[in-house]
């Protein structure tokens, strides 16, 4: 197989980026294709669907090896489970699939063909294998079980930017950061409080402490791009 595309997102690497797909709505992609896939032709009737399946590859997430068991972060990073009752990104393959909302569909830029996209839980540069349309009354299963992850509760953050540093931001920018600290992007294991964490998104490098287990605070905000 050979990736047909590649997506780009505001994440340059892995840490803050969403669990899972379509948790931060307001997080924005852009599909462009390989040149020998820029085809107008392939895309013909995807705009009638509102969301789409991608099959991508975790490029940052190869190991020589591989193990039966991992520790799903949701379940706080201790417990272990089968790999294939997991979403985790150390697999045989690393293989990922995501459900993202198509917003647009561009025929004719610079790159050929592009898909806007919304909900994206992809780095930056990461090969997409293919594209599928969401289809409802097959792929949404009413009476479906959700095994371990029905037993762990949703907890946002209350997220708190001080006035002086979100100004420095894009109003998108500061949209989507909010959703993505919600989420509270830590390792489930590690709740020090004084600890500052940091990561970079849409050219911004973002620093951040959790002071309680309800609230996120944003400590700085710089421009690096």
């Amino acid at each position: 197989m050979r990736p047909i595309a590649t997506i780009r997102t505001g994440f340059p690497g892995k840490f803050g980026i969403p669990r899972q797909s379509g948790l931060v709505p307001d997080l924005k992609g852009t599909i462009v294709f390989n040149p020998e896939f820029r085809n107008a032709d392939s895309l013909r009737g995807l705009e009638g669907f509102s969301h789409i399946w991608l099959i991508w590859e975790f490029s940052e997430a190869k190991r020589e090896q591989w193990s039966p068991t991992v520790r799903p972060p949701r379940l706080g990073g201790n417990t272990r489970l089968g790999v294939f009752a997991t979403r985790s990104p150390f697999r045989p393959n690393p293989i990922g699939l995501s459900c993202v909302r198509l917003d647009s569909i561009e025929l004719n830029t610079p790159e050929g063909p592009v898909l806007h996209v919304s909900g994206p839980d992809l780095m930056d540069g990461t090969p997409i294998y293919d594209i599928k349309p969401y289809i409802p009354y097959t792929d949404c299963i009413q009476d479906a079980t959700s095994g371990f992850t029905g037993s762990v509760s949703m907890h946002r953050l209350c997220v708190l930017i001080p006035d002086h540093l979100a100004a420095k931001t894009k109003p998108g920018t500061l949209k989507a950061l909010r959703g993505i600290l919600s989420e509270d992007p830590r390792p489930r294991y590690q709740d020090n409080p004084d600890r500052e964490y940091g990561f970079d998104f849409d050219g911004y490098s973002i620093k951040f402490r959790v002071p309680d287990p309800d609230t996120l605070t944003v400590t700085d905000i710089r421009r690096i791009r």
